[in-house]
């Protein structure tokens, strides 16, 4: 019994050994390598880079085909490493993404495969979603040289397959940025049986406006404007390209410096509009980053108002903390452009030893100048930039 023991001990280690030497083979353009990779103890994790060009791609194919789409990319531990809302995706659109990115994140295979076995049995449903389990199609694993390196998730677009789908865009832009032969092809879609007519159907309302919302700030480009503003019924949602420049702005702030940060800019319902980790950023500054923004949207404050208060009076941290639900550290502010709040930001990480609100203004300040709102301090000396 012992031996066979010992002998399974040495399958797995030489297994393991193999898994290694596999996963050193992946191309150093598309996992985070260097002092970042050894920050994190991972060299076969998705970086930034890549998590960014897929999403670009697929982007560019949905805009093409009329459409838009909300893309989630996972590194192999589950984070988020990066994340775009096209204008006008609603809550479903955009939940759904990272579900169909965690399905195929947990079962290793597209989330079509889960799909696939509720298709075949229904009954199965049930199952899946207890274990956490999104049975659609939209979620693909990324896999280079037989090495896991994250995973994405597509919704939002109507399917009309074999021609487009999330899957198929999802697949696209894999294998643009990946090339083909890393890419496995997409698995056959089962067809799904047609349920039975109602007896007594319900009426379904409809619910469409042909209004297009007005917005409260002096430059259009800045929130989701047109049929994109007229799905969700609000003129004054920070537009993604917008979203997307402040955080480039960011991005350059903290690497300037020698760091790195995690960025979310979520809109007036809390949703996320872009989100971006930089490589070697891990779980607590990706995870305090989205609490800031969504302390801020509750509270309409910066986040740097809680840190201050907690500094002059410690015993209300309690009540802040725990029964309000907000995270006080700084590095969180609420968007404000014209005086109309239009989302909210939240960065992690330190940005180099630049501080996280500084961060945030910095990139904010660059794509809205003198519109947008920022902490004002009584002197230079009580600024507060830390994480």
């Amino acid at each position: 019994m012992q031996l066979r023991v010992m002998a399974g001990l040495i399958v797995a280690g030489v297994v393991a050994l193999g898994g290694a030497a596999l996963a050193q083979t992946v191309p150093a353009q598309f996992v985070v390598s260097g002092k970042a990779a050894e920050q994190i103890q991972d060299f076969t994790t998705i970086n930034l880079a890549t998590a960014e060009r897929i999403a670009e791609a697929c982007e560019r194919l949905a805009a093409a085909e009329g459409v838009a789409i909300t893309m989630m990319v996972l590194d192999n531990d589950g984070n988020h490493v990066y994340s775009d809302r096209m204008d006008g995706q609603g809550y479903l659109n955009i939940i759904t993404a990272e579900m169909k990115a965690r399905t195929a994140l947990m079962q290793r295979a597209p989330s079509k495969f889960v799909m696939n076995q509720v298709t075949q049995n229904p009954n199965a449903e049930l199952q899946r979603i207890q274990l956490g389990l999104f049975p659609n199609s939209g979620g693909l694993p990324v896999v280079v040289s037989k090495q896991m390196i994250g995973a994405i998730g597509i919704g939002g677009s109507a399917p009309r397959v074999p021609v487009w789908s999330d899957e198929i865009c999802g697949h696209k832009a894999l294998q643009e940025v990946l090339g083909a032969a890393n890419v496995a092809p997409l698995i056959e879609d089962l067809p799904r049986p047609t349920p039975p007519a109602p007896a007594n159907p319900a009426p379904v309302p409809r619910f469409v406006s042909t209004t297009t919302p007005k917005t409260g700030v002096s430059n259009a480009e800045w929130v989701v404007g047109g049929k994109g503003s007229m799905n969700v019924f609000d003129g004054n949602q920070i537009s993604l390209v917008t979203a997307k420049r402040v955080a480039r702005v960011c991005r350059d702030f903290a690497a300037s410096r020698g760091g790195g940060m995690s960025l979310y800019i979520i809109d007036n319902a809390g949703e996320i509009v872009h989100m971006e980790r930089m490589d070697g950023q891990v779980f607590n500054n990706i995870r305090t980053a989205l609490l800031k923004a969504q302390t801020s949207l509750k509270s309409r404050v910066p986040t740097s108002v809680y840190t201050a208060q907690g500094r002059n009076n410690p015993q209300g941290q309690t009540r802040t903390i725990a029964q309000f639900e907000f995270f006080t550290n700084s590095g969180g502010l609420p968007i404000v452009v014209d005086g109309q709040m239009i989302g909210a930001i939240g960065v992690g990480g330190g940005a180099g030893g630049g501080g996280d609100e500084n961060c945030a203004i910095a990139g904010l300040k660059a794509v809205f100048g003198d519109h947008v709102l920022v902490p004002q301090y009584p002197t230079a000396s009580a600024s507060s930039g830390s994480r």
